[in-house]
């Protein structure tokens, strides 16, 4: 699967007059990792935003492939998969059966489904919670399964903020590695994180944003 090219140019944020972010330019080329560094109110998580589309930037632009990031517009939706704060769920739904309904959305083959499911689960530990409910996680079990619904929709951009937090040192090496899997397969990552092991692990590229304040 051949990623998504990103592009900010001189993108921009501000809420009545409040700065989001300053004008931020960076591309991130298919197949690669770029990772946003910078002190808390820097901007990471409104920059993560308009990547995905779930936010326009009031100056600027943030281009997928060549089209302006939007959530409403279906070639969005279909490029990215984005953890940017807690995705929603549904309290009587099962880990294994939220996974099963996101298999479904996407098309994939019933007859395969269950084998789908257990693989993604898996790759984060957390098949032995698949029969529970979302509000009977721990905070970090709760991590874990957001980060397998993200995995599991296919994607040609993944948009993660700070996926390595509440993840023990194991979890973040699993996590570089997955990250590292996923740009080998031609999927784009952009991702703001703090820590620097992971990051040295991951970063193909470095965009540090200054304190907005």
């Amino acid at each position: 699967m051949t990623g998504t090219l990103v592009e900010a140019l001189e993108a921009a944020k501000d809420v009545d007059g409040a700065v989001l972010l300053p004008p931020t330019s960076f591309a991130a080329q298919p197949g690669t990792c770029v990772v946003l560094r910078g002190p808390n109110g820097a901007g990471k998580t409104t920059l993560l935003r308009l990547v995905a589309g779930l936010t326009a930037p009031t100056a600027g632009t943030v281009t997928l492939d060549g089209v302006v990031a939007d959530e409403r517009d279906a070639a969005t939706r279909d490029a990215v998969a984005a953890l940017v704060g807690p995705p929603a769920t549904y309290r009587d739904l099962t880990l294994r059966d939220h996974l099963t309904l996101v298999d479904a959305t996407w098309g994939r083959d019933p007859a395969t489904c269950d084998e789908r499911v257990h693989a993604a689960l898996d790759r984060w530990g957390v098949t032995h919670l698949d029969e529970r409910f979302p509000h009977e996680l721990s905070s970090g079990q709760a991590h874990l399964f957001h980060l397998s619904l993200t995995w599991f929709r296919p994607a040609r951009l993944l948009v993660l903020d700070e996926p390595e937090q509440r993840l023990d040192d194991s979890r973040r090496l699993l996590l570089g590695r997955l990250v590292r899997e996923r740009c080998a397969e031609g999927t784009t990552v952009v991702m703001a994180c703090h820590d620097p092991a992971v990051t040295e692990a991951v970063a193909d590229a470095v965009v540090d944003l200054p304190d907005a304040t």
